[in-house]
């Protein structure tokens, strides 16, 4: 799988529309974050690091903040989404807001800054 932009050119306009706004809010909250991979995952990278991946799948989209501590902290804010461990799941139709994905960025920054490797 390529980076972020590649794994959006891939996808029908409605995807990459809803997927495209939730990567440019992450990279307006976290300026340094460059595109990458990780864990397969196409990705915004910090010090090389995991902060937020994104992907389509046929019925759903997914962002993946890598942690999941940060959609623990997030889950009162989740209702109408699917979950899992370290995983959200949402449609073109009904995208993560931009204020979650804002949050979501700050926690998980605030995690890999906490982190001394």
């Amino acid at each position: 799988m390529g980076t972020v932009a590649d794994h959006l050119a891939s996808l029908p306009a409605e995807q990459r529309e809803t997927l495209q706004r939730v990567v440019d809010v992450a990279a307006r909250t976290a300026p340094d974050a460059v595109e990458g991979t990780s864990y397969g995952v196409p990705a915004l990278l910090v010090d090389g690091r995991p902060l937020l991946g994104v992907r389509a799948a046929v019925r759903h989209l997914s962002v993946f903040p890598f942690s999941s501590a940060v959609v623990d902290a997030v889950a009162a804010d989740l209702d109408g989404f699917s979950t899992s461990k370290g995983t959200i799941r949402f449609e073109p139709g009904h995208p993560l807001p931009d204020e979650l994905v804002e949050r979501l960025v700050r926690l998980r920054r605030a995690e890999l800054e906490g982190d001394a490797r």
